[in-house]
């Protein structure tokens, strides 16, 4: 299991593990069933990609509105006055108009040849007001001490982003530090048992299925078939 140690200045950024809101950010808990609206959580790849990291909370007890009006950034928050700390205050500025920053101070040290990487948060994905927060992805190293600041994309022309009091605004994944891998096309045997793996899929589709399928109501078929062979493969992998 990986350890990742963390020390931050404000508390309220509450770094956890990254959780699925139902309702909230995730969507509405809305059945599975003929007639239901689709939501991000009844996709499991989704599910389980957008928990696999952390997620930070904007720490502070008022809205936060960033917007961009004549090409300029305008932040609107009430941060009062310098609590005279030493830190950046207010802890958000432009960043040559096209970003902007905010004094994030959380050290996370992951374990050696570990590192974190920023990105958006996964409500980023169902957002539908385009309002949410985009954090640009960095890369930073278990031996950096402190993650002083964090970078995001500035709104568009007469759009705007908002910070609510709870709500998550980043998350963080830890990965390996080098992407030691390499591309190379299956070989004809590889392919083969590939193929044929998917077509054996497909053939026992409504056996799998069985009980699980559904139409929503854009008229697409979904099926629990994906999601009863990762519970076959995580319960086989337990037993290994």
């Amino acid at each position: 299991m990986q350890t990742v140690k963390y020390r931050l200045v404000d508390p309220r950024l509450n770094p956890r593990r990254t959780k699925m809101e139902i309702p909230g950010w995730s969507g509405k808990p809305v059945p599975r069933k003929d007639g239901s609206s689709e939501q991000v959580w009844h996709c499991m790849p989704f599910t389980e990609g957008a928990q696999y990291g952390i997620e930070i909370f904007y720490p502070y007890d008022f809205e936060l509105t960033v917007k961009m009006q004549n090409g300029k950034l305008v932040f609107s928050g009430d941060f009062g006055p310098d609590p005279e700390t030493g830190l950046e205050w207010p802890p958000f500025r432009t960043f040559g108009e096209v970003f902007y920053t905010y004094q994030l101070l959380l050290d996370l040290k992951p374990e050696p040849s570990f590192a974190v990487r920023m990105e958006p948060h996964p409500r980023f994905y169902s957002d539908r007001t385009g309002t949410c927060p985009i954090a640009v992805p960095a890369l930073v190293r278990h031996w950096w001490p402190m993650l002083n600041f964090m970078v995001f994309k500035s709104p568009t022309e007469g759009c705007e982003h908002v910070f609510r009091p709870g709500e998550p605004m980043a998350q963080l994944l830890v990965i390996p530090a080098e992407p030691d891998m390499e591309l190379e096309p299956m070989g004809e045997e590889e392919a083969a048992e590939r193929e044929l793996q998917g077509r054996r899929i497909h053939a026992s589709r409504d056996t799998l299925a069985l009980e699980s399928k559904w139409t929503s109501i854009s008229n697409t078929v979904f099926d629990g078939t994906y999601r009863h062979i990762l519970r076959a493969a995580k319960a086989r992998e337990r037993k290994d």
